[in-house]
């Protein structure tokens, strides 16, 4: 979530302007009378609003956001079914950290719980520990405490006093990763990219690792370009470098989209609990696990890779509660609708809708392809996910400009430059998600083919500061 300051103006608007900014109609009854100006923006009202007037306010403020269904950058959900929604408004007052106070949303949680663990090949289902969170953001953290705890036991004749802990992960790994390692004191020890390979090098990442490694980050999805990583590669190698060295490297598998696509389309892949060496899995409920905003899942593959010192045992409201999470009041909300959404689609459902993104995702990277003005760096094929960027000969615009007159259309395509070593390879992202229908992709191609002779006619590329371009990997 970015950090806003309290205001962006020094000064609130004059009270000409304030009352040319309300809407006589939003009085109760008379127009002619009542309120006769807005209430001021950045301090609070002297009095209270009629609940009609508040609403139309808010409204009219938010009418300028962009229409969330035609954001492909976003991996988040941005449509369910009205029976979910319904569900959400019953139990937005419910305090998911009550779970004496609400035992039944508790047990929905223990129940997706034991459902994802089973789903991700856990040894035992019923003996793997995990929780839900806010999103994979959080559940990213967890997981890493949890490594760098364990490595702190193994090393407590060494630590603080003389080692530094650090992780090895791609360079292309999700913001909440360097927070981790900011947050917590790790060292970030990154793979860059290098010519066409766009995430971690399972030969690479063993590479970085030594005896003050907690754990190597493998992203089943990459939020860059859609590709899964190859987790199975990666613990080969690791168990090569423990079997030289006797390191031994748990390995957390960052499923925050891969992890609700993976197990229903690509049933043979192997990337889970199936591999010893993966410790602990997370992934985004409000992604492709097909929730609205607001829940993730950490799961570890036995109660031995969660060190119980990071277990709180709360005594609160009248029952003894354990507790891992950073936050501690949200509402339960969100977890009924996972449970909800499980029980209404089942593996064959999920299978049903992520393989209707995926044709959608393979069958309009294709169609770009065919423009002839774009090279495709990856095709939808693992995540519903593509990325591009123009094609060698194409000297008139380049991605920025074609996100930029999508965008008067109404469309949110994302443009952004790669990290190192690829700094040079700008693209655009597409994530196809539920409810990003063929129909809409054939609009978003009538859309560009109409700005196409536009952008071909350009001198040159009208982008000047790449630099505020936003990579929007969430």
């Amino acid at each position: 979530m970015p950090l806003h300051k309290g205001s962006n103006h020094t000064m609130e608007p004059s009270e000409e302007r304030r009352r040319r900014a309300f809407n006589p109609f939003f009085g109760e009854a008379d127009p002619t009378v009542g309120m006769t100006s807005a209430p001021p923006r950045h301090r609070l009202p002297d009095g209270p609003l009629p609940p009609s007037t508040a609403y139309g306010l808010v409204r009219d403020e938010l009418m300028l956001d962009g229409n969330s269904r035609l954001n492909l950058a976003t991996f988040v959900t941005t449509w369910m079914e009205p029976e979910a929604g319904v569900l959400m408004g019953e139990c937005r007052d419910k305090n998911m950290i009550d779970k004496d106070e609400y035992p039944r949303t508790a047990e929905l949680e223990r129940r997706c719980v034991a459902m994802l663990a089973d789903l991700w090949n856990a040894p035992d289902p019923s003996t793997a520990v995990g929780c839900s969170t806010t999103g994979s953001s959080e559940a990213c953290m967890l997981a890493g405490l949890a490594l760098k705890r364990r490595w702190a036991a193994r090393n407590a004749d060494r630590y603080p006093a003389t080692a530094r802990p650090n992780l090895v992960m791609g360079i292309n790994v999700q913001v909440c990763w360097d927070k981790f390692c900011n947050f917590w004191e790790v060292e970030a020890r990154q793979v860059p990219m290098e010519g066409g390979r766009f995430h971690l090098d399972p030969q690479a990442a063993a590479e970085l690792c030594d005896e003050n490694t907690i754990g190597v980050v493998g992203v089943l999805g990459s939020t860059f370009d859609g590709s899964y990583e190859p987790i199975a590669e990666l613990c080969a190698a690791l168990d090569d470098l423990q079997e030289h060295t006797g390191l031994d490297i748990p390995v957390h598998v960052d499923g925050a989209s891969g992890g609700m696509v993976a197990p229903f389309l690509d049933e043979d892949l192997v990337w889970d609990f199936r591999l010893p060496r993966v410790s602990s899995i997370n992934t985004s409920g409000h992604k492709y696990g097909l929730v609205y905003p607001g829940v993730g899942w950490a799961l570890w593959r036995s109660p031995a890779e969660l060190p119980e010192e990071l277990v709180f045992r709360v005594n609160y409201l009248g029952g003894d509660m354990p507790t891992f999470a950073l936050n501690f009041s949200r509402p339960g909300a969100q977890v009924v609708a996972q449970y909800y959404t499980f029980l209404r689609l089942g593996r064959e459902g999920y299978r049903a809708v992520q393989q209707a993104a995926r044709d959608v995702a393979s069958g309009l990277a294709a169609r770009f392809e065919e423009l002839d003005d774009f090279h495709l760096l990856t095709r939808g094929d693992e995540l519903p996910v593509f990325a591009l960027t123009t094609a060698p000969d194409v000297r008139a615009f380049d991605v920025f400009d074609v996100s930029r007159r999508l965008r008067e259309h109404g469309w949110l395509v994302p443009a952004y430059t790669f990290p190192a070593n690829r700094q040079d390879l700008s693209v655009l992202r597409v994530v196809c998600r539920n409810g990003f229908s063929s129909d809409l992709a054939e609009l978003l191609l009538e859309d560009l083919r109409q700005l196409l002779p536009e952008l071909r006619g350009q001198r040159h590329p009208l982008s000047h500061d790449r630099d505020v371009a936003t990579a929007f990997h969430h």
